[in-house]
């Protein structure tokens, strides 16, 4: 394959670490780009970082160029504060953000959304996250690539004190052969396959990966 120009968006959180440091080490990949609020410490010759506001994306529009989007982008309702800001992350900077890149002739899109994401959900975290992937579909991408990851294992020190929990009471019920499929998934695992499967895409798919086909 020819080298690749990479986009990550979320590039500071758990798996876009992983993805980050993954896409640097690549040789497929010339160069990765990425978009944050705030600087992170990762130096790398291969690297841009553009600082932005995400409340003004239309000002950095000429900037999204590349050959495949990753988007790994999300928040908590806790970290967030409230859920018009947690809907203001979740939907509208990560749709945006996608539809700016669709227009400007980005061909790949690569999405990290949730175990459970449906429009319809009586939830609100997983109906936003469905909502994003219906409206996402309906961009102009050649290739869509939605992961529905269960509970992801991040580094022990980003762990957050519910994550710890939901690990062990699904490494219990696991034990007892219950939920496998709900197994959680280390976030190394996600940002591999994701990589592995933008690089074997077809030249027109949309594919959703649920935690059975993750683990």
């Amino acid at each position: 394959m020819n080298k690749q120009k990479a986009i990550v968006l979320g590039a500071t959180g758990a798996t876009g670490q992983e993805l980050l440091s993954r896409l640097l080490e690549d040789a497929d990949f010339s160069s990765v780009s990425i978009f944050v609020r705030r600087k992170p410490k990762t130096n790398h010759k291969k690297l841009t970082v553009y600082e932005i506001d995400f409340s003004k994306m239309e000002e950095y529009k000429k900037l999204i160029q590349g050959d495949v989007l990753f988007s790994c982008l999300g928040t908590t309702l806790k970290s967030a504060g409230s859920k018009d800001k947690q809907y203001q992350v979740d939907y509208t900077y990560q749709y945006t953000f996608a539809k700016i890149a669709a227009e400007n002739g980005v061909p790949i899109y690569s999405l990290v959304s949730s175990t459970g994401a449906n429009k319809n959900s009586p939830f609100f975290y997983p109906k936003i996250k469905g909502k994003l992937e219906e409206t996402i579909k309906e961009l102009p991408f050649n290739v869509v690539h939605i992961y529905q990851p269960p509970t992801l294992i991040r580094p022990k020190e980003l762990l957050r004190r519910g994550e710890k929990i939901a690990i062990k009471i699904f490494k219990i019920l696991n034990g007892l052969g219950m939920l496998k499929s709900q197994k959680p998934l280390p976030v190394s695992v996600l940002a591999k396959r994701m990589i592995r499967e933008m690089k074997a895409s077809q030249k027109k798919e949309i594919r959703i990966f649920p935690p059975k086909e993750l683990h």
